[in-house]
């Protein structure tokens, strides 16, 4: 997966980067943001989706669309569809032209919709990552959890940088009988949830 990168997905990963550096330097609000995972946090998104059971994957969060070109390449090497969810229309449209350009729409299919009720939707999910407001990520996770076959994943961004906003939900997410869960500190902290 990460020997063979497809030149157009490190070309749009770079101008996603770049342009995050310079919304920082601008000094934009934190909404104009787009708060893109790290490599290392993509990269270990896209061998925990490689190695889930049979089934799709789904994004609680495009953004820009960063960590969906990280998980369109277990996608490919796997053979599986991503559907991603954003409900800003400029991050939406931001993203569009990302996986469009990175030439990644033949396994992601943005949704410009709400997640919790996209979720509902989909079936065959074997990955869910959750990247989005901390006050959605328990009705993401367990819309999540119903919809996996046991040893499927959930993954839930800002785990660390962020734990104050949603410490009930990471206790209660950690302590799930349903589910194995560490939080892994890498990039802003990713709760890893397999379930049993």
């Amino acid at each position: 997966m990460f020997r063979d990168i497809p030149q157009s997905i490190e070309v749009t990963q770079g101008h996603l980067k770049a342009l995050e550096a310079w919304r920082k330097a601008q000094g934009m609000e934190r909404k104009r943001l787009l708060r893109q995972i790290p490599p290392e946090t993509g990269k270990l998104l896209a061998l925990l989706l490689a190695n889930c059971p049979p089934g799709d994957a789904a994004e609680v969060g495009t953004g820009a669309g960063y960590s969906a070109l990280w998980l369109a390449l277990a996608c490919r090497a796997t053979k599986r569809k991503l559907t991603t969810f954003e409900l800003d229309p400029a991050k939406a449209e931001l993203a569009r032209q990302s996986l469009s350009s990175a030439d990644v729409l033949d396994v992601v299919e943005l949704r410009e919709a709400d997640a919790l009720a996209g979720l509902k939707s989909l079936s065959n999910l074997a990955f869910c990552f959750i990247d989005a407001e901390r006050n959605m990520a328990k009705e993401a996770y367990e819309l999540a959890l119903a919809a996996l076959p046991k040893g499927g994943v959930i993954a839930v961004d800002n785990a660390i940088s962020h734990a104050e906003e949603f410490p009930e939900f990471l206790y209660e997410a950690e302590m799930d009988p349903r589910v194995d869960a560490v939080i892994v500190p890498i990039g802003s902290g990713l709760l890893v949830c397999r379930k049993v």
